[in-house]
């Protein structure tokens, strides 16, 4: 079998197919040379749950450092957001963090979270309208990476863009710059919040992307189950090993499921064959020195106002200004 072997098969629709998207995304990533899945489709339920358990884990430091530097910088990031202004959170997930901000930023009128689980979304926003009843909590169901629908009700208003957890680092790098363009073009931008991880140690950086309890094999691997459940494929689990390596060149880490046998995997529309050993990227986490993230603004119509990190440099949480 070789690793480009893939047949189609019959094109009439199909019962089992729920999310003709997420199909049609499977198809195309499987179809070229190196097999790819997108990685905003482990996003569903079970991942968001998954997620929140990888943030809580002693291997994966971004988290907790990050929340300490918000911690610590609270007042200063709280007063960059202008009074009456609105906070946009892309990829809000548990709005955790979150909270530091809101907290010191009480002359806020407005938090837009941006997620694209919807369920989960409306979960926190009622939480969230819970915890801060003055606040007009407008969540946004939406792919953060295409256009952000935000509220005409908003339109005035100036905002502060928040992209915590080192998530910019999961982006290609001119689908981040899109990213950052596009705040950059929301009416009446103040500003951008952004954490990003920073080069360091790769012992250290293998290990938050596998840890000793699985949960991150999990969590990628849920993407399969997804798959099997929203379009009827026949992946097995136990077919696919999770891998997670340094990648020195594109200063990353990739993800992957990695074929233990030659197969073919059976979805509506097509038959895909893997060879043993062949694997599937699903997500890789980009690493930033602050000279690179700059040049990144910039190209984007930003520039860096201010870089706050801890003490060992491991993360950053940086402001930027248009």
């Amino acid at each position: 079998m070789t690793k480009d072997s893939l047949a189609r098969i019959d094109e009439s629709p199909n019962d089992a197919v729920t999310n003709p998207e997420l199909l049609r995304d499977a198809i195309e990533g499987l179809s070229g040379a190196e097999k790819t899945l997108p990685p905003k489709w482990l996003y569903d339920r079970q991942g968001c749950d998954l997620f929140e358990r990888i943030t809580t884990l002693p291997e994966y430091y971004p988290t907790r450092t990050e929340a300490a530097i918000l911690e610590t910088h609270a007042a200063a990031l709280g007063a960059s957001i202008p009074p009456g202004g609105a906070l946009v959170e892309l990829g809000s997930g548990a709005s955790v963090k979150t909270r530091t901000l809101l907290d010191a930023a009480p002359h806020l009128s407005a938090y837009v979270p941006v997620d694209i689980a919807a369920g989960f979304l409306e979960e926190t926003a009622a939480d969230l309208r819970r915890r801060y009843p003055r606040l007009d909590v407008v969540p946004v169901a939406a792919d953060f990476t295409g256009p952000v629908p935000l509220s005409p009700r908003l339109r005035d208003v100036p905002k502060v863009g928040f992209f915590p957890g080192s998530t910019i680092g999961n982006l290609e790098p001119e689908i981040a710059r899109d990213l950052l363009a596009g705040a950059r073009a929301w009416p009446n931008v103040e500003g951008f919040i952004l954490g990003v991880d920073l080069v360091k140690d790769t012992d250290e950086l293998v290990a938050a992307y596998d840890d000793a309890q699985g949960v991150t094999a999990a969590f990628i691997g849920n993407l399969l189950t997804r798959l099997n459940r929203e379009t009827g494929a026949d992946f097995a689990h136990d077919a696919f090993a999770y891998e997670a390596s340094w990648n020195a060149v594109a200063t990353r880490i990739d993800m992957r499921l990695v074929s233990r046998r030659d197969q073919v995997v059976t979805l509506p529309g097509a038959r895909i064959g893997f060879a043993a050993g062949e694997a599937i990227h699903v997500s890789a986490a980009r690493k930033y020195t602050v000279e690179n993230l700059g040049a990144l603004a910039r190209s984007a119509g930003w520039k860096l106002d201010r870089v706050l990190t801890d003490r060992e440099d491991r993360f950053a949480v940086a402001r930027l200004a248009p």
